[in-house]
């Protein structure tokens, strides 16, 4: 497979020139001593009162440490979401090129598509859920920029077959992004260990889910450095405030306690499978590697509702491809969980 990241990405964007912050031209590390008059900042110290790392050094140190990946190799946005749409600004070129999803899957991928006036090309998974790569091969064209992968894949919950992937890697001049949001509550290895292997392979992963940082909108985006140095030419020069590397460095630091969590919600996703297979009205439960379950329900519909009354929200999907009648199931604590268990049996 032939790659050359020259021919991917826009022209508007190889001749941009990217804005230089204050905190960019002055790099140097010691700056105890330092008095910094040069970013038209407040200089009362309240702890915010600077601008943030635009680099996000630190927290990429940690995660580089954690993951064996050298830091150049990471990119950090506000979500996962501004990661993607990054994705669209640099490489695909508006009312030309196209790009590539799986339905079911996460929605945003069309969504940006559209804001990006870029054609989403759909190409349904299987009734397993597996990837047609044959169909996907067969939809790809010149103009082609972007795969996007969700694995595990939300709404349904599994991996994609390691052999469908390589092959995508193997036969696609394009950019393959694996969207590794669920990685966390999988026994399969991620992706991040091929990354070497593979210059067109973009990993996506967050903060929001096994780590439990929602709130603070931290996306992590992985890639060969030259991929990562064009992504790094169009962000905001602050997109990722101080606040939130903060409180992502504290999280990190405590691997025991995000272990234990990550374990915990995989003992109660055994605990739900069980009990589901009890529920009379659940017609199928789909395998899972994420921290929620697809089920397949007589009339999804009405048990939202019934859920809905007895003060549980879950989420309806019976208007996703493959997905008429489904419901999908967050993982919940121990307490929850036996809430929902009951609600249930009980209807």
């Amino acid at each position: 497979m032939s790659f050359d990241i020259n021919n991917l990405i826009r022209e508007n964007v190889k001749k941009l020139k990217p804005y230089s912050s204050a905190r960019d031209e002055f790099e140097d590390f010691d700056t105890a001593d330092m008095i910094f008059l040069d970013a038209n900042e407040n200089p009362y110290q309240n702890g915010v009162n600077r601008y943030p790392d635009p680099q996000q050094a630190s927290v990429k140190v940690v995660l580089g440490r954690m993951k064996n990946i050298n830091p150049k190799q990471i990119l950090l946005g506000n979500g996962s979401d501004e990661v993607l749409d990054l994705l669209f600004r640099a490489f695909c070129e508006p009312k030309v090129d196209n790009v590539i999803s799986l339905p079911p899957t996460y929605g945003m991928y069309g969504v940006l598509a559209n804001i990006n006036a870029v054609e989403n090309r759909e190409v349904l998974l299987s009734t397993d859920f597996q990837p047609q790569v044959a169909k996907i091969l067969e939809n790809l064209d010149t103009n082609t920029k972007i795969i996007f992968l969700c694995s595990p894949n939300n709404p349904t919950g599994n991996s994609f077959s390691t052999e469908s992937v390589t092959t995508l890697l193997n036969k696609f001049k394009g950019i393959v992004v694996i969207d590794e949001a669920y990685i966390d509550f999988s026994d399969k290895a991620s992706w991040l260990e091929k990354l070497d292997q593979y210059p067109n392979l973009i990993i996506t992963q967050t903060l929001s889910k096994a780590y439990g940082l929602a709130g603070i909108r931290l996306g992590i985006c992985y890639g060969s450095e030259a991929l990562i140095s064009v992504l790094n030419k169009i962000k905001p020069p602050y997109n990722v405030n101080e606040l939130t590397q903060q409180k992502a460095l504290e999280r990190l630091s405590d691997a025991v306690k995000i272990a234990n969590e990550i374990a915990s919600i995989l003992t109660e996703r055994s605990n739900l499978l069980q009990v589901l297979g009890q529920v009379s009205f659940v017609e199928k439960i789909y395998p899972t590697e994420a921290n929620f379950i697809l089920i397949k329900v007589d009339d999804a519909n009405k048990r939202y509702n019934e859920l809905i009354a007895k003060g549980i929200v879950i989420r309806n999907r019976t208007t996703q491809p493959l997905c008429e009648n489904t419901l999908r199931l967050t993982i919940g604590t121990a307490d929850e969980n036996k809430k929902l268990m009951e609600a249930l049996k009980s209807i």
